[in-house]
């Protein structure tokens, strides 16, 4: 049987910008550590019910991307002021967008395990 890659762990390669934060004595890249969760996926074997839920999880993640810019950028002008808001915005987005695809991805896979458990 040939072994097909799960290509999802490549994703835990983000977590070496970390070591740069180290490097550089920048902690704000230390949040990057956090793609480190994703190495386990190199041992999931990426079958169609893991494909089903990686895509559930992207569109979840996107679909709450696209909402929350808006009331980011908002909220960040008030905050940061025109010239800030837009880079923060972006950031808070796409900290918000990785969230939502692990924490819905973990529920996903928690809710297939758990309906593994009653056959």
């Amino acid at each position: 049987m040939k072994y097909r890659i799960n290509y999802l762990g490549f994703l835990s390669l983000v977590a070496l910008i970390a070591i740069l934060g180290w490097r550089t004595e920048n902690k704000d890249l230390y949040g990057f550590f956090g793609f480190a969760y994703y190495f386990r996926y190199f041992w999931v074997i990426p079958d169609e019910f893991f494909r089903l839920n990686v895509q559930k999880a992207a569109t979840f993640a996107f679909m709450s991307e696209m909402i929350l810019l808006v009331p980011f950028m908002f909220v960040c002008t008030f905050i940061y002021g025109a010239a800030e808001a837009v880079p923060v915005a972006f950031a808070l987005s796409f900290a918000v967008t990785v969230l939502a695809f692990t924490t819905a991805l973990v529920f996903l896979e928690w809710r297939e395990r758990k309906g593994a458990e009653n056959d």
